[in-house]
């Protein structure tokens, strides 16, 4: 990855021109730089899924933004001064979070809500086992899991990551290194387990969630940041009658993009509530962009990694 200066793009109908203000480093970014994500943009492209910055230029056609909006926006290739992104994919930045803040609230906290409320059905009183706990989609659940009236349980790969959970609210920490998360699991629910299991880990860490997730408990499938995708048992699911659904956020854009419009409605109201907050541990400038990458690929990251592209006026 290296800077370079290209011509300022202009949008095309339907489409909005963005002064990037942050862009928020996601995991895809690591896999689109390896050339290992689904989508595969012809070379050369920018990273970059996640921004918030300031419209400056409309496409025709589109209504509901103005020239100065302050906005946050998912699109492949927003790691640049000047972007161009679909405005359906385009909303009102919360006013209560910070640019670095707010660029870090689509992917990770969408993908979370999705998950946990959509497809995991997570009720008040239960009982939410969150894996990475410390990362940026951990840490994104594990305040919507407390949000919605949860016990959360957050495992993390050291004890430096224990408080970075802790600080986004979860209940109980483990250290995956030191401590047997299923033991604690089952000892902290009376042998019971979690109700709701969200796992962006796969491999092994996957099938040790299966023994400790509660009768009719859900597995929530996010990834396999691990770099070992998980394998189902599907005889063990029918054994102790659990089930395992699979989220890809993305698919809602295309399927019923309504459903994203009315999750970051949600989202905004609990920003501004105070309920929740992306947990930004690190801003790096811009020229610094490539190395952000590498490391959150490392492992060596806690909580949302921001890039800063340019100061508000």
């Amino acid at each position: 990855m290296q800077i370079v200066e290209l011509e300022e793009p202009t949008p095309g109908p339907g489409e909005l021109a963005l002064r990037s203000r942050a862009v928020a480093i996601n995991f895809p970014d690591v896999l689109l730089a390896r050339g290992e994500y689904q989508v595969k943009p012809e070379l050369p492209f920018s990273p970059g899924i996640e921004v918030c910055g300031e419209v400056s230029a409309i496409g025709e056609g589109v209504e509901g933004f103005s020239v100065g909006d302050r906005v946050v926006s998912s699109h492949i290739g927003v790691m640049a001064e000047t972007v161009i992104v679909p405005a359906a994919a385009t909303f009102p930045a919360p006013e209560g979070l910070s640019d670095a803040e707010a660029s870090a609230l689509i992917i990770g906290h969408q993908t979370g809500w999705f998950g946990l409320h959509r497809r995991g059905q997570l009720q008040a009183g239960e009982t939410l086992l969150v894996q990475a706990a410390a990362g940026g989609v951990g840490t994104a659940a594990v305040q919507l899991g407390k949000a919605a009236g949860a016990t959360v349980i957050g495992v993390v790969g050291s004890e430096a990551k224990r408080q970075v959970a802790l600080d986004a609210g979860a209940d109980i920490v483990v250290n995956r290194r030191e401590e047997d998360f299923v033991a604690i699991v089952n000892e902290h629910t009376g042998g019971r387990g979690a109700d709701v299991i969200y796992d962006p880990v796969g491999g092994e860490t996957f099938q040790r969630s299966t023994k400790c997730v509660a009768f009719e408990g859900r597995i929530v499938v996010v990834g396999f940041a691990g770099g070992e995708i998980q394998t189902a048992k599907a005889n063990h699911a029918l054994v102790k009658n659990y089930s395992i659904v699979g989220l890809h956020w993305g698919l809602y854009n295309s399927k019923n993009p309504q459903l994203v419009v009315d999750a970051h409605r949600e989202l905004t109201q609990l920003a501004d509530a105070g309920a929740i907050r992306p947990l930004v541990s690190e801003v790096v400038s811009f020229e610094d962009a490539a190395d952000a990458v590498q490391r959150l690929g490392d492992g060596s990251t806690v909580g949302r990694l921001v890039v800063q592209v340019a100061q508000p006026d």
